[in-house]
């Protein structure tokens, strides 16, 4: 009779096992085919370049084909949601940028939410912007550029690449936190408000580092400050907008997401190989060449960052009151 019992009892516990070990083992065999990865932008971008390079880090360490397809349209959404509503089995990841936490707020009608749809896997990079002024603003500083505009009222024109972009956000928390006023012109991208910045339409811009830093080292804008709460090791010697406004912070950044319930073993598997990346000096120097500082750690950390990120954003457009285009 315990004979037969222990039998039942060691049966029981085995088959409880199961699913464990079945989860482990398709955790282990995975990627079993290729996979891709969504671009919410057009090829050629920053969101473009930093997919095919972590995508083909995955390729080479997992021994499958890791993809980038291309959804742009709706500022990024149509890619998320297309991830959103994919299968949750690791085989169709998402680019996640900065973009998407603020979508969160500023499109009042989207079909997901983000945070809650979105399973986040691991960082990658956040890049600084930098705040450019045209040579003829007097300022050198951000404390004369503060005194400038308070002195100034209503003659300080801030550019961007469209409402609700994230040079316009960055510049709308500059502009609350410094107590100043600053007339936003939107344009349809950053390289025509870049060009108007250049000709003195416009005053000021919060750029994307990619694109200002050539015209910096020319000596065709005055970078007054970078918006991370670091310096950035493409411009040391220009200080952080902190150092002068306690608290202000904003960045563009990726990271790769899925599905909301993917395995569990599978974020794991591919939150480690980033981070690999990330410790790798070739990968390392090639995110610095972009103006980036990785953002290493745990699934659980980028999850946290996209969170503080997209109730951050949702009070500054709340605040300017930001419509979409």
């Amino acid at each position: 009779m315990d004979f037969c019992r222990r039998q039942i009892l060691q049966l029981g516990t085995a088959v409880a096992a199961l699913p464990a070990v079945s989860r482990f083992a398709f955790a282990q065999a995975y990627p079993a085919r290729p996979v891709r990865t969504i671009v919410g932008a057009p090829p050629g971008g920053p969101q473009d370049i930093i997919a095919r390079l972590i995508s083909q880090w995955l390729s080479e360490r997992l021994g499958q084909q890791f993809f980038v397809e291309n959804r742009p349209g709706a500022a990024t959404n149509l890619g998320a949601e297309a991830v959103v509503r994919a299968p949750p089995d690791g085989y169709t990841l998402l680019l996640c940028a900065s973009p998407n936490a603020i979508n969160a707020t500023l499109y009042g009608n989207l079909s997901f939410n983000f945070v809650r749809d979105i399973a986040p896997v691991a960082g990658i990079i956040r890049v600084p912007l930098i705040m450019n002024v045209n040579l003829a603003v007097p300022a050198k500083t951000v404390p004369e550029f503060i005194a400038y505009a308070k002195a100034n009222p209503g003659k300080i024109n801030m550019a961007s690449g469209g409402n609700g972009s994230g040079p316009h956000v960055s510049g709308e928390l500059f502009r609350t936190m410094a107590g100043i006023e600053m007339l936003h012109v939107p344009y349809r991208g950053d390289a025509p408000a870049l060009t108007d910045l250049l000709s003195g339409q416009v005053q000021i811009m919060f750029g994307a580092m990619p694109g200002s830093i050539e015209h910096i080292r020319a000596g065709r804008l005055r970078a007054l400050a970078v918006t991370t709460a670091a310096r950035s090791p493409a411009l040391p010697d220009i200080p952080t907008l902190s150092e002068f406004v306690p608290g202000y912070e904003a960045s563009i950044w990726y990271g790769i997401g899925g599905p909301k319930t993917m395995p569990a073993e599978i974020i794991s598997k591919l939150n480690n190989e980033i981070n690999a990346a990330l410790a790798d000096p070739k990968m390392k120097a090639k995110l610095a060449d972009l103006g980036g500082m990785p953002i290493t750690g745990s699934s659980a950390d980028f999850g946290q960052l996209i969170t503080d990120e997209t109730e951050k954003w949702a009070k500054v457009i709340r605040a300017a009151n930001i419509k979409a285009d």
